[in-house]
């Protein structure tokens, strides 16, 4: 049975490149959410006056991979400790956010986080928001699987210790 969530954690092209070869991950989609207008385009987006973010829908295969599993490589590629900000992208379209559709996943969600914090991989305090799922608007095609398409690309995601 397959599953999905929609993640922010900077920049989706770094994002996107390292979901779309984990193990159990179906499909990943890049695309913006959790902003005021409707269909904003990456040109909106941007500028940070929308209130979207960059996020990524991860749809996956619930007998391969659980939701934990993932949320935890999700806290392995990004830094979570740096409000609106990953690498040199800052502004609130670059937050850290897991977009929830249900307590099922808030309550997955909020343990990660308090497991992440426990191992003490971050010197900060994560700063991770948990929204409520909005409508996700799917990125223009130039943007998605950018990083395959473009393999020398800008990003500033990779796996931590």
């Amino acid at each position: 049975m397959n599953d999905y969530i929609i993640l922010a954690g900077g920049c989706f092209w770094g994002v996107e490149e390292l979901f779309r070869k984990y193990s159990g991950v179906i499909s990943t989609e890049v695309g913006y959410t959790g902003g005021q207008s409707l269909n904003p385009t990456y040109n909106d987006v941007k500028t940070g006056i929308t209130g979207h973010a960059e996020a990524i829908k991860v749809t996956y295969d619930k007998s391969q991979v659980q939701l934990n599993q993932l949320l935890h490589y999700f806290f392995k590629l990004h830094d979570p400790t740096t409000l609106n900000r990953q690498g040199n992208d800052q502004g609130t379209q670059y937050r850290s956010a897991i977009f929830i559709r249900n307590n099922e996943q808030k309550e997955i969600a909020k343990q990660v986080i308090a497991d992440v914090e426990k191992l003490g991989r971050f010197k900060k305090t994560i700063t991770t928001s948990l929204e409520n799922e909005a409508p996700f608007y799917t990125a223009e095609d130039f943007h998605q699987k950018y990083l395959e398409k473009n393999p020398n690309g800008y990003t500033c995601h990779y796996i931590r210790d």
